[in-house]
C-alpha cells in the first residue's frame, strides 16, 4: 500500500504527463501533510506559499479526485485568489465564486464530491455564464444577500449554512496571507508570480503549451516592470575580469581551420555572491524590490548564491526561482560576516553584490569590485568601499 508521499509523487508525475504546466508548478511548490488541515489548502510559507494536505482525506480520494484536488489548489494560486480574498466583504460568497470559476477548468469526473460548479444552483433564478470570472460571480451572489450576508435565495442560503464549519469551503489557510500587511502580501505575490513565470519558461523550452485558462495571466506576468539595473552588462564585466574557466575534453579530430587546442571546450562560468540584507531596518517593500532584482540577475544565466544576513549570516543557498524563499534574520545589520564569507578561500566567487539599505558600519577587506545596491527607499551610504548605486 502506498504511503502519502509516494501517492503524491505518483499523482504529480501523472500531472506532468497530462497537464505539464500544473505538474511542473506543483513540483516547485512546498508541500506538507498535516492533520491540522481538514482537507487541503494553500497557506503562507516564508515569503511564498505552501500546499497543506490532510493525509487521511487525500488517501481516501480516488486518483482522479486526487488529481482534481491538486489542480484545484494550483488554480487558486494562479488566479490570485489567495491574495484577492480580503478585498471582498463577504468571505463566504468570495469562496463560492472563486471555486465556481476554477472548477470550470477541471474535468467533471475529477471534481471531488461537493465541488461547486455553474450548475450548483438549479431552479433558483441564479444564472451564471461560463468563464465570466470570480468578481462577476461574486456580484451575482451578493445581489441576493442582505447587509448581514443572508440570502433570500433558499438554495444559496442552504449552501451558506452548510459552509459554517465545513472546511471544504472555508479556505481558512488563506487567512495567513490575507491578514498580512500589504507590503508583505506583495512579497508573497511576487514569489508565486515568479514561480509561474519560471514554470511557463520551462514549458516553452519543452515546446509545450500554456493552458488556455492561464494564457492571459502568464502574458501579463511577462510584461511586468523591467529590472532597475542592467545586470547583464554588469555581470558580463565580472565574467571578463574574474570568471572561473572550465575546460572539457571533446572527442574531436584536429581541424586546421581552427587554432588552439583541438577537442578542448573552454567555458567561462560566473558565480556571484549576492548578500541580501534581511535586518529589521529593511522594510517589506524593500525586500520585494530586492527579490525582483534577484530574479533578473538569475535570468542572465549566471550562478547566483544568496547570502541572507543581519548581524550574522542567516542562510546561504543557490538562488532557485522555482522554490519558495524564506526570509531569515530581521535583527541588526553588520556587513562583515557576508564580506568574510566572500573572502573565504574555500568559496570561489567571481563577484560580490550586496542588496541593502546601507545602514551599517563599513566592513574591512571589502573586494574592490563590490557593488552596493541600495533600495529606492533609502539614502546611499557614500562611505561604503566599492561601487554604490540606488534602485530607482
Amino acid at each position: 500500500m502506498r504511503n502519502n508521499q509516494d501517492q503524491l509523487s505518483r499523482i504529480s508525475k501523472t500531472l506532468i504527463f497530462s497537464e505539464p504546466f500544473y505538474g511542473i508548478f506543483l513540483i516547485g511548490l512546498q508541500k506538507q501533510f498535516t492533520m491540522s488541515c481538514a482537507t487541503a489548502g494553500v497557506g503562507k510559507h516564508g515569503i511564498g506559499m505552501r500546499l497543506v494536505i490532510n493525509p487521511d482525506f487525500f488517501m481516501g480520494l480516488s486518483e482522479d479526485h486526487q488529481h482534481g484536488l491538486l489542480k484545484h489548489e494550483l488554480l487558486h494560486i494562479a488566479f490570485g485568489h489567495i491574495i484577492l480574498s480580503d478585498r471582498y466583504p463577504n468571505k463566504k460568497l468570495f469562496n463560492i465564486a472563486a471555486d465556481i470559476e476554477i472548477n470550470q477548468y477541471i474535468a467533471e469526473h475529477m471534481l471531488p464530491e461537493g465541488g461547486l460548479t455553474l450548475n450548483s444552483f438549479p431552479g433558483t433564478g441564479i444564472h451564471m455564464h461560463p468563464k465570466a470570472g470570480t468578481k462577476v460571480y461574486y456580484d451575482i451572489l451578493n445581489d441576493t444577500c442582505d447587509q448581514d450576508g443572508n440570502s433570500d435565495n433558499e438554495a444559496l442560503q442552504k449552501l451558506l449554512g452548510e459552509m459554517d464549519g465545513n472546511s471544504q469551503y472555508d479556505h481558512k489557510e488563506w487567512d495567513e496571507i490575507g491578514d498580512l500587511p500589504e507590503a508583505e502580501k506583495k512579497l508573497v505575490q511576487k514569489q508565486y508570480e515568479h514561480q509561474m513565470k519560471q514554470t511557463a519558461e520551462e514549458i516553452q523550452k519543452q515546446c509545450g503549451n500554456i493552458p488556455g485558462e492561464l494564457a492571459e495571466i502568464i502574458e501579463r506576468l511577462f510584461t511586468l516592470e523591467p529590472p532597475k539595473f542592467n545586470w547583464k552588462a554588469y555581470l558580463k564585466r565580472f565574467i571578463n575580469n574574474s570568471s572561473t574557466v572550465y575546460t572539457k575534453k571533446l572527442r574531436r579530430k584536429n581541424n586546421k581551420r581552427y587554432s588552439g587546442n583541438p577537442g578542448l571546450k573552454i567555458k567561462h562560468k560566473n558565480h556571484v555572491l549576492v548578500g541580501v540584507d534581511t535586518s529589521g531596518s529593511v522594510s517589506s517593500e524593500e525586500l520585494v524590490e530586492f527579490m525582483h532584482e534577484l530574479s533578473h540577475m538569475h535570468k542572465t544565466g549566471n550562478t547566483i548564491t544568496v547570502a541572507q544576513f543581519d548581524t550574522q549570516l542567516t542562510d546561504v543557498s543557490v538562488f532557485d526561482p522555482k522554490k519558495s524563499w524564506e526570509i531569515k534574520g530581521r535583527g541588526g545589520t553588520y556587513f562583515q560576516p557576508v564580506v568574510d564569507h566572500y573572502n573565504d578561500p574555500k568559496n570561489k566567487y567571481s563577484g560580490f553584490i550586496c542588496l541593502t539599505d546601507g545602514e551599517a558600519p563599513n566592513p574591512e577587506n571589502c573586494p574592490k569590485n563590490a557593488l552596493w545596491v541600495h533600495s529606492s527607499k533609502c539614502q546611499i551610504n557614500e562611505e561604503l568601499p566599492g561601487i554604490k548605486i540606488q534602485l530607482n
